[in-house]
């Protein structure tokens, strides 16, 4: 008998909402899922089904009109917003398809951003970066403006920031969209490798299939409801949605 997986969050009976002239709009109606410690998820769903909104809840920024996130049983949108934005900023990294990193800084002091902010001795922070840095193969590039390097590596540096205070959640929204095939590959052989840290899991939104097959698991949005896909359902799933 295998040994039982460690729980990393439940979302149970999650419901968003949103007004629009005057029309309710709902875009989550009911998502229940469990994300495991040690595991990379893969979202896959047509556009608009609710992907990224899904990923924002669970991240803590936004939150939702009905249901619970539970992170080590306990319910964080109870927490008030100090304390959400104290449990985002220590426990979650997040990758966005644009990087949103800070164009006059250098790579290493865009990664070196999040320690500082913490708190954390300059020389403290500018170690762990350019440790970092070294492991995601930019080396040679951390002292460059972040404006100066190619799309995939920003990239890198993106994921860097998100992991250089060891996060346990790992939140990735469609992070090789912009980027070229070869990039890309790069990109996701780092966030697929992620789940090898201790305790850290990798929930990724994604609508390139071979990304999502690498994920150990894939949850599929589908009429404001997550359902989960064996692997060689996807294509099936993606053209059904499609049509």
């Amino acid at each position: 008998m295998g040994r039982k997986k460690a729980v990393s969050l439940e979302v149970r009976g999650l419901a968003k909402s949103y007004s629009s002239d005057g029309r309710k709009i709902e875009v989550l109606t009911g998502v229940d899922c469990t994300i495991y410690k040690n595991e990379v998820v893969a979202v896959i769903g047509a556009s608009g089904v609710g992907k990224t909104t899904l990923l924002h809840i669970i991240g803590t920024l936004d939150r939702p009109s009905a249901g619970k996130v539970l992170y080590s049983g306990m319910d964080i949108f109870s927490w008030s917003d100090s304390r959400l934005s104290s449990f985002r900023n220590s426990e979650i990294g997040f990758v966005f398809q644009f990087h949103h990193l800070l164009p006059e800084f250098t790579a290493l002091e865009n990664v070196m951003m999040p320690c500082l902010l913490s708190g954390m001795a300059r020389h403290k922070a500018r170690d762990a970066a350019a440790a970092l840095l070294e492991e995601l193969g930019l080396a040679d590039r951390m002292d460059l403006p972040s404006s100066r390097l190619s799309g995939g590596e920003q990239q890198r540096v993106a994921l860097a920031r998100a992991v250089i205070r060891d996060p346990k959640l790992i939140l990735a929204d469609e992070p090789t969209g912009n980027l070229d095939e070869k990039s890309g590959g790069k990109v996701a052989r780092l966030l697929l490798g992620m789940k090898e840290r201790p305790d850290t899991s990798v929930v990724l939104v994604t609508h390139n299939l071979s990304l999502a097959c690498q994920a150990d698991r894939v949850i599929g949005l589908t009429d404001g409801h997550a359902v989960e896909l064996a692997m060689d359902e996807l294509a099936d799933f993606v053209m059904k949605k499609a049509a």
